[in-house]
């Protein structure tokens, strides 16, 4: 005889999902804009509600569905974590006007409209307006507070559904929020094309719908090949995407090749500027490894807290991937490890805001910034970001691939010069797969440190631990043989050849000796082109010595003693950038094939042109 179940530990999600369908109610609504649409959203109510049990909101606005349709069909999770469930609140999910089943037309990262005149002068802004005052006066057993908050895209629109917001908006945390779109999140980084993810995202996301639409599965491109570096190579210019794949049924696609340039087009999809007259409290939220969406949160909240002084205003920066804090333990990315489950941290922390803030819960003390210090893997509490006291330093690039703080002496020309062929482009990632990495931003570089194509600095090793907090910035004096160039800087962490704590029994295949590894602490890329602005592209005039200055994002993280500061140049870093084909052409995504040719570049370090970047050290 068997008995099945007796020491069967229970599923957590299955768990979860039965308490979601017993103990919440499910209601479907069309919910009226000022200009007439209606947006399709889903309420889940505690079946506790009642005139003596009020409950607040908490909404999500999305573009990816509010799934799944159907008054008896549940979601199998609501809120973050399993806790916002047990705790009780109103949960709505909202489809976002023009996406799945709300009517009207989707616009990509709705422009923000400062000044309004008529019903038909609506944004974002507005349609969370009228979608909370929509749910005050028409869903029940409430008690008059409404939270906001959303990973990536719906990140966004928690940003932008702040901006003079409704008054019974209490607390938004919106989280890896797009920004950008063209400086610095998801499909651009410093102008430089993210190939990979815009591929990949507009093949599905892309896709115009002629009516309403309820379909849940999402549409799957065949790649043919689990290879994304080659399927990319053979694939050729951005110029046959359509003719090979698109067929021009993906409209965005086409926009984006149309405006290569930060014109109109990308300068009014920016957020930034637009985000005033905001009353909630802020709970900011990112990843230090998050390859889509970093520079987003960054830049958010310092949009926040200088246009609107005197808000409550949080920043949250964890050693996590794309909504990592949410969906993984936090305790590694690629290579890099941290020690413990750092999201667990953030989880009771968020918990604990939207309580304070929607429920009267006890004293919220909270820090102006509380940000993971890589490195020494430990949390920090800091009153500002970037906290007060950093000095930068130069680290110039110097003979014999050393990186130091005293510059050359050297007046006549000194140079390191490399290699880069578009046919042969640098890899972002050693991963074989056609979904874009996110381990890369945590892996070990040796594999392109090896490489003709990629320069090497390096400082001795360190006497004393160095931390850096803040923005890197980069100064070089460059020359190509070409007429067009990318520059990819990586900032990376060389660990000594013997690691503290290492044994020999220690070293396994899923734990490898961590011994003179190179992590990837920050890697940047621009497109040279906009070395002087971002409206205005300019071609290199071949062998001609020319200044490229930028900025990268923030970093807190500790080299520690023995360990070694290396900074890695190079010109590609496919495809997770697409190849520039170091030939000027007007527009990029217009190129041919044969536009694309080899070029030397060359970087310069002598007293005359000193190369370095500028680290903040705290």
């Amino acid at each position: 005889m068997f008995l099945f179940g007796a020491d069967t530990k229970p599923d957590p999600a299955q768990e979860r999902a039965q308490l979601i369908r017993t103990q919440y109610s499910k209601f479907e609504y069309r919910v009226p804009m000022r200009d007439g649409s209606r947006l399709f959203t889903s309420v889940y109510m505690p079946i506790s509600a009642a005139p003596g049990k009020t409950y607040p909101f908490l909404m999500v606005r999305t573009p990816y569905s509010v799934a799944p349709y159907g008054l008896d069909r549940y979601k199998t999770r609501l809120g973050p974590t399993a806790e916002y469930e047990k705790e009780g609140f109103i949960f709505v999910f909202q489809d976002v006007r023009g996406k799945h089943m709300s009517e009207g037309t989707f616009v990509n990262m709705t422009p923000h409209r400062a000044s309004k005149q008529s019903k038909t002068d609506f944004d974002e802004s507005t349609d969370t307006y009228d979608t909370i005052a929509w749910l005050l006066k028409n869903v029940p057993h409430h008690n008059g507070k409404v939270g906001q908050w959303g990973i990536s895209y719906p990140g966004f629109y928690t940003s932008a559904g702040a901006i003079d917001s409704h008054p019974a908006l209490k607390a938004i945390s919106p989280q890896a929020p797009i920004a950008d779109w063209w400086r610095g999140d998801d499909m651009h980084r410093n102008g430089a094309f993210n190939l990979q993810l815009a591929f990949s995202f507009f093949n599905d996301f892309g896709r115009i719908r002629s009516e309403l639409w309820d379909e849940e599965e999402p549409f799957k491109f065949d790649y043919g090949t689990p290879d994304a570096y080659q399927f990319f190579l053979d694939l050729g210019p951005l110029s046959q995407i359509n003719s090979k794949y698109f067929s021009n049924k993906i409209p965005f696609w086409n926009e984006v090749a149309a405006h290569p340039n930060y014109d109109k087009f990308w300068q009014e999809r920016n957020l930034l500027p637009h985000l005033k007259g905001i009353k909630a409290a802020v709970m900011t939220v990112g990843g230090w490894y998050d390859t889509e969406d970093l520079y987003g949160p960054l830049q958010t909240y310092k949009a926040i807290e200088s246009q609107n002084p005197g808000i409550s205003n949080t920043l949250v920066m964890g050693p996590w991937t794309h909504g990592g804090w949410q969906r993984t333990p936090g305790e590694k990315v690629g290579d890099t490890e941290f020690g413990f489950k750092t999201s667990e941290t953030y989880q009771k922390m968020e918990l604990a805001f939207f309580n304070h803030h929607l429920k009267k819960a006890a004293n919220l003390r909270l820090p102006e910034a509380m940000v993971f210090e890589t490195g020494a893997n430990r949390w920090r509490n800091f009153e500002s970001w970037p906290p007060q006291g950093i000095k930068k330093q130069k680290y110039f690039f110097r003979d014999n691939r050393r990186l130091d703080q005293a510059s050359a002496s050297q007046t006549n020309p000194q140079f390191d010069e490399y290699p880069s062929d578009p046919a042969r482009p640098v890899p972002y990632t050693t991963e074989v797969s056609t979904r874009w990495s996110s381990a890369y931003m945590g892996a070990d570089q040796r594999f392109a440190a090896q490489r003709p194509d990629v320069l090497v600095y390096q400082t001795e090793p360190l006497k004393d631990d160095l931390t850096l907090a803040g923005s890197l910035d980069v100064d070089l004096w460059f020359s190509t043989t070409g007429s067009d160039a990318d520059i990819v800087i990586k900032l990376i962490d060389v660990w000594p050849g013997k690691v503290r704590g290492w044994a020999p029994e220690t070293d396994k295949p899923e734990k490898k000796n961590p011994g003179a590894q190179q992590l990837l602490v920050r890697g940047e890329p621009l497109r040279a082109r906009f070395r002087d602005g971002w409206e205005t592209p300019k071609a290199f005039v071949p062998g001609e010595i020319t200044r490229i200055r930028y900025s990268m994002n923030d970093v807190l993280h500790t080299f520690q003693r023995g360990h070694r500061i290396m900074i890695q140049v190079q010109s590609s870093w496919f495809p997770f950038i697409d190849r520039n084909p170091q030939k000027f052409v007007p527009n990029i995504f217009e190129a041919q094939e044969n536009d694309f040719v080899k070029a030397n570049h060359r970087i310069y370090r002598d007293a005359g042109h000193p190369s370095f970047v500028s680290l903040p050290v705290l």
